[in-house]
């Protein structure tokens, strides 16, 4: 029988979903203001996200509720392992750590990967169908933004395990439909999607910082020019 989990997903994070489109670091990244030092940051913290994530995956895939949504083919970290080497060098791993943000959120998703393994399908769904969806307009706002080499530094947009982006979130949206779920297991997963929104919130608040000092660096200059040629 069809839970709808999917639409439920949907309409019970909107108010989540807007408040993480609207923290200064995504609205200026959206406008094209990206900077690399914080993008990389980003795609580290990207990286051990994810990495916990399919960690708990991998190890709960026989789980009556996460076999349905086991899609390897959505799995990004090695498309970030990818990007880190770009970004930071061959010797990434000695230089990448999770900020305190991030490793708020891996230690959520070790936590309920071992006690509550239903709920990974909100950590799944809030990351991967957000990847699916605004994927390749992220990904062109980076490379044009940053003018970054036609193949190098974006690899975490491309899911080469999957054709039609469009049919896959059906299958995927029926997959989450098809979970064996009760409704007190829906009303959780519910809450711990909008949980996994306000983790992703804190991991690009931390990055504000950095954004907003380049941003004061750039008004400066531009100020100190304007005075220049009219002094």
């Amino acid at each position: 029988m069809s839970t709808n989990l999917a639409q439920q997903l949907r309409e019970g994070t909107t108010k989540s979903h807007s408040m993480a489109e609207n923290v200064i670091f995504v609205k200026s990244f959206l406008g094209g203001v990206v900077d690399k030092k914080s993008y990389r940051k980003l795609v580290a913290n990207l990286f051990f996200v994810y990495k916990a994530i399919e960690e708990e995956i991998e190890k709960n895939k026989s789980h009556v509720a996460i076999k349905s949504i086991y899609f390897p083919e959505l799995h990004r970290e090695l498309s970030l392992s990818q990007d880190l080497e770009y970004y930071y060098g061959s010797d990434w791993e000695d230089q990448v750590q999770p900020s305190s943000a991030t490793q708020l959120y891996v230690d959520r998703i070790h936590n309920i990967g071992t006690n509550q393994p239903e709920l990974l399908i909100a950590h799944a769904y809030t990351r991967y169908m957000g990847d699916l969806s605004g994927g390749q307009i992220l990904k062109k706002i980076a490379k044009n933004a940053m003018q970054l080499p036609e193949t190098l530094g974006t690899a975490f947009y491309n899911f080469d395990g999957i054709v039609d982006d469009e049919a896959f979130k059906i299958v995927y949206r029926n997959a989450l439909d098809n979970v064996p779920l009760n409704n007190q297991q829906i009303d959780q997963i519910i809450a711990e999607a909008n949980i996994a929104f306000n983790l992703n919130m804190k991991i690009f608040q931390e990055l504000n910082s950095n954004l907003i000092k380049i941003m004061m660096m750039l008004l400066w200059s531009t100020f100190n020019n304007f005075r220049k040629k009219f002094t």
